[in-house]
Parts: C-alpha cells; structure tokens; sequence
C-alpha cells in the first residue's frame, strides 16, 4: 500500500509553509488541492504560493492550466494520478495541500466519475438558471429531486448543486445515495489526514488581513487583465472568491469598498463550510493551532503521527 499525506484546512490557516517544512522533513513533494490556483496567471486572488515560498520543493498542479479552461473533480483526479507515479517513481512521499475537501475526497478513497457524466449543455441551461434567477431558486430545484443533497449542500455553492442536480438528471439515482456508497470505500493508500485550524476569531482576523494585502498587491489589475484577455464571469476560474466580486464591481453593480468587504465576508463564510466538510471526514488528525503553538511543534506532532502509521 503505498504511502501518501494528507495537509488541509480552512483558507489562511498557514497550511502553504507548514506543507514546504513538512515536505523538506519526509523527502516530499507537493501535490496542491487548490481548484484555483491550478490557474496561471490567476497568482493574486489565489494567494498562490510564490517560487521563492517553495524553497526548491517541487509543487504539482500549481500554474497547470489556462483561466479560460473548466476545471473539475474528474480533470483533478487525472492530473493528481500522474504526479502521484511520479512522486512515487522517485521514491519520494506525496503530500497533498489544499482546502478543496472534495477533491481531497475523491484522491483518498478512488471515487469513481466518467467523463459522460460531464453534460455541457445541461450544465451550461442550470447555469443559465442559476444567473437568471439566482443561487437559492436553483437550491429549490435540487430539494425537490435530492432533498438530502440539498441539505449538506449550501446554495452557495452553485458548482455543487449544479453537479447534484446534473447526477440525478443522467443516472435517475439522487447524489446523496451515490455519495453514501462512495462513503463506505476504503482507501487504497497507507494515508495520514491532517486538518491545520485555529482560533476562529484569529483565522477571521487573518482573511481579512490577506484581502487587504490583495487589494494592495493589485488584485483589481489582475482581475482587469484576465478579462482582457477573455476571460468572462461564468467560467470556472472567474468564479473564485475574489475575482466574481471584482467583477461585479468592474460592472458597476457594487462600489470597490463593498467588493472588498464581500471578498472577507465570502472568504469567512468558505472557512466555515471547509470545516464543516473536515468534520464529517473520517480518520483526519487535527492540528490545533491554539495548542501546537509554533511551526516546530506543529512539524514534531506531524512526525510523530507519521511515524506511528509507518510512513516514514
């Protein structure tokens, strides 16, 4: 069985440079769970992690694609399978970072997705709902087919309900109980799951902290240049927190001032989902940053656990 870590956690929890001191520890590599910066170009409103932030470890799926691809769970899965051959052909442990919980899911226990299951025009007439109509009406039409999927899936998150509704749409069968199969899976790999969190009001402090420093490093020319260069609202990579507020506010709909408090607000709000989804996984770790205080205790109780599993 072969060996694979797990580093996760609420956005602006510090999970980048723990994942880099990790990786220099065990002889890792880094495989990013992050479903926005596997964009290029997109560095600013991702908080991408910086090549000088990398210190000489190689770091997958980081810069991969162009902002104008989709990019889902089935295209991440295939990306993490080829670097997880070559991490492994190297004799190196993998590590995957990041806060998209489902994608993390979908890695640890082989879930199972086809390409079919990827309905363009469908998609494009759910999202064309969504936009007309709004998130909450289309949450209504995934409660009257999956009313269990509807109630572990936020109305915010437009991209799961959408994936909800399209599921039972092509198989007659409701996501929750594909969910519910998919639950009972055991994984292939010798894994360690570890959830870096801290003190919420901390946390909360430091995203709105970093939507600040955003701001200040140019996120509002980043978001310009990404549309001149076609990117449009609707794809993928333009519905990331951070560019669809600044998008609106480039249309006028909102002022700058209330862009940047909606950034935080969403930012706070994607936090608090992204721990609801930690807490409903099975064997995670968690690392309490209120109790493991510093970097170095962090790393040691990481050791220790990887040890205890024989990872390393």
């Amino acid at each position: 069985m072969k060996n694979l870590v797990i580093l996760t956690g609420p956005t602006a929890v510090g999970k980048t440079a723990l994942s880099i001191n990790l990786a220099k520890a065990i002889n890792g590599e880094i495989i990013s769970a992050d479903s926005m910066q596997v964009y290029k170009k997109m560095d600013i409103g991702t908080a991408k992690v910086t090549p000088e932030e990398m210190d000489g470890v190689k770091h997958y799926l980081i810069d991969a694609i162009e902002p104008t691809e989709d990019f889902h769970v089935v295209r991440f899965q295939k990306m993490v399978l080829e670097a997880l051959d070559e991490i492994y052909s190297k004799g190196k442990i993998p590590i995957i970072c990041g806060g998209t919980g489902f994608y993390i899911q979908a890695i640890l226990y082989d879930i199972q997705f086809t390409e079919q299951e990827i309905d363009d025009s469908y998609r494009k007439s759910l999202e064309d709902y969504a936009n007309e109509f709004g998130n909450e009406a289309l949450h209504t039409r995934l409660n009257e087919v999956d009313p269990e999927s509807a109630s572990t899936i936020p109305a915010a998150n437009r991209k799961r309900v959408i994936r909800a509704i399209e599921y039972f749409h092509q198989t007659g069968e409701k996501f929750s109980i594909h969910n519910e199969r998919e639950k009972q899976r055991t994984s292939p790999y010798n894994f360690a799951y570890f959830v870096l969190n801290d003190d919420r009001g901390l946390l909360y402090n430091r995203i709105d902290k970093r939507v600040d420093i955003m701001m200040k490093a140019g996120l509002l020319d980043e978001v310009k240049m990404l549309l001149a260069m076609g990117c449009k609202p609707g794809m993928t990579s333009m519905d990331g927190i951070g560019y669809k507020e600044i998008i609106s506010y480039l249309d006028g709909n909102i002022s700058l001032e209330d862009a940047v408090e909606l950034i935080k607000k969403n930012s706070r709000n994607y936090a608090k989902r992204q721990l609801t989804w930690f807490r409903r996984e099975k064997e995670v770790t968690w690392l309490d940053k209120t109790v493991l205080k510093d970097d170095r205790q962090l790393l040691d109780y990481i050791l220790s656990q990887l040890k205890e599993k024989g990872i390393i």
